[in-house]
């Protein structure tokens, strides 16, 4: 944590908590891996007589897919000092939410308010000082502010920001702290916390799902599209008003939160304690553009969209994959933990048998230690085994969610070949990424993605597989049953729902100071 940044933009509204050091991600294997990176996790509880930072801890435990580089709370104190102006407590650092935050950082953070942050570098590259909340000072008070997305007019706002608030000190490299710094320059020039906010908002181009605590309560926004998920719930009684905002249904499921609905595209919502209902205001109309890879992959399961669980909208889309791809074959098997559910549609549908042919190592986080060259040559055993018990004379169809590079999904083939496959089919339950993502989402450039590099047939004779295909954009979201223009699916076909610079294609790290590379 940057101790003295913090305390320097907050002034006496925080108090730091200790931060102990673990290792960056300088230290993590240079090979990442063949999958769209994750986005990042918010959270967020207003509850009084609650302990708000353990339970956001479970919150953010429960949204650690979403990001596992750094992790961060802030809690706003139950007794503020003077009026308006609570003390804020934060901790945050480098790592796993369970490397982060043991029992008693958490019991250094009292409070009836508290933000939460897991954080996968999307702007600026990974290291201390981009960890989130982002804490700063206004005329009214502390804010505390968690962002999961990505803008595509960082470098235009950084412009402004500087001219605006000349004497801003740029403590990271990350777009989430230039619209804590709107936020904060139209409160000090006399706006209200939600006319400070939908000013701030106003200035933003891109994806923003945002939890920003105030004295005056919580508030929740999401960006004229909702490109990024974001939800809300209570706790206990209506009447007791214990607020929940979380980016997906899974962590308002760890506490025991009830499902009250999604904060919709464009809409600002403000809870308070004692008030039984959040006011809702649209601060933008645009059309609804909900990453389509939230559904596809990077969710969990679990957590709900459009009236259901994941889980079944992911066992649909190999139901059609089948339908639109079949192959004779023995065994179908899913590449864990994200392949699985569209495997057993794609089995249902076909009436091949599913079976486990990979056993996956399902710690959650990264290792620190280099493997060795041989276990590098290896590569995918690392973290997927195959078992020749279940393969060997078989011929086997393999579903995987996605390819982007295609060098973890040629190490499997091989792999699953040695395990003693006669045959390998590969079937993948997404269109082919062609496109990267500006969003929130890491998905390399253009001239990295295997399938705008080759054709269908160079990038199965690349993975050695027998076959290869693809679901279908229809397919994709006709399994859905949602209206088709819901969704940006512009990694599938370029069209991107919001313009950007040129300089935004460039580099994650536009914000950065010349020299520093990235370290994921």
């Amino acid at each position: 944590m940057h101790n003295a940044e913090s305390n320097q933009k907050v002034g006496t509204a925080v108090t730091d908590v200790h931060s102990v050091s673990l290792p960056t991600l300088d230290q993590i294997s240079a090979e990442r891996p063949d999958k769209p990176e994750e986005a990042c996790g918010v959270f967020a509880v207003l509850a009084a007589d609650q302990p708000v930072a353990n339970l956001t801890y479970f919150g953010l435990y429960a949204l650690q897919h979403r990001g596992q580089e750094s992790a961060g709370i802030a809690v706003f104190d139950a007794e503020p000092g003077e009026a308006a102006r609570p003390q804020v407590r934060m901790h945050k650092d480098m790592g796993l939410v369970s490397q982060v935050f043991d029992q008693s950082v958490l019991e250094r953070l009292p409070g009836q308010l508290a933000i939460g942050h897991n954080r996968y570098s999307t702007t600026g590259s990974s290291k201390a000082c981009n960890a989130q909340p982002v804490l700063l000072n206004t005329r009214l008070g502390p804010l505390a502010f968690a962002h999961n997305g990505n803008l595509v007019n960082a470098g235009e706002l950084r412009e402004a920001i500087a001219a605006d608030i000349p004497e801003a000190e740029f403590t990271s490299t990350t777009d989430s702290e230039l619209i804590a710094f709107a936020i904060q320059h139209a409160v000090n020039q006399g706006l209200g916390w939600e006319a400070a906010i939908r000013e701030a908002a106003s200035r933003c181009r891109g994806a923003f799902s945002l939890v920003i605590g105030t004295p005056e309560g919580l508030y929740a926004l999401r960006d004229g599209h909702g490109i990024r998920p974001l939800v809300f719930g209570h706790m206990g009684e209506l009447s007791e008003a214990q607020w929940v905002v979380s980016s997906e249904t899974c962590g308002l499921d760890i506490i025991g939160a009830s499902f009250d609905g999604d904060v919709e595209p464009g809409e600002i919502m403000h809870f308070r304690l004692g008030d039984p209902e959040p006011s809702r205001s649209r601060w933008i109309t645009e059309p609804a553009k909900l990453c389509v890879f939230e559904m596809i992959y990077f969710a969990r399961p679990d957590s709900r969209f459009f009236g259901e669980s994941l889980y079944s909208y992911r066992v649909r889309i190999g139901e059609v994959l089948a339908r639109e791809t079949p192959v004779a074959a023995d065994i179908v098997i899913g590449v864990p933990d994200s392949g699985i559910p569209a495997a057993i549609g794609y089995s249902q549908h076909s009436g091949i048998p599913f079976g486990d042919g990979l056993i996956k190592n399902r710690y959650v986080g990264r290792t620190f230690i280099q493997p060795t060259q041989a276990m590098r040559e290896a590569g995918i055993r690392v973290k997927l085994n195959p078992l020749p018990d279940v393969l060997a004379g078989k011929r086997v169809v393999v579903i995987d969610d996605s390819i982007v590079r295609g060098t973890t999904s040629r190490k499997l083939v091989a792999a699953i070949r040695d395990a003693g496959a006669t045959e390998v089919h590969m079937r993948i339950s997404s269109p082919p990424v062609t496109h990267p993502c500006f969003y929130g989402i890491d998905t390399d450039t253009q001239d990295q993605l295997i399938a705008a590099r080759l054709t269908l047939e160079e990038i199965a004779a690349h993975l050695g597989v027998d076959s290869l295909a693809y679901l279908s954009k229809e397919g994709m979201v006709e399994a859905a049953q949602a209206n088709a223009g819901h969704f940006c699916t512009a990694c599938f076909d370029g069209a991107y729902p919001i313009e950007m610079d040129e300089s935004v294609s460039g580099s994650k790290l536009m914000l950065e100071p010349k020299g520093i590379a990235a370290t994921v």
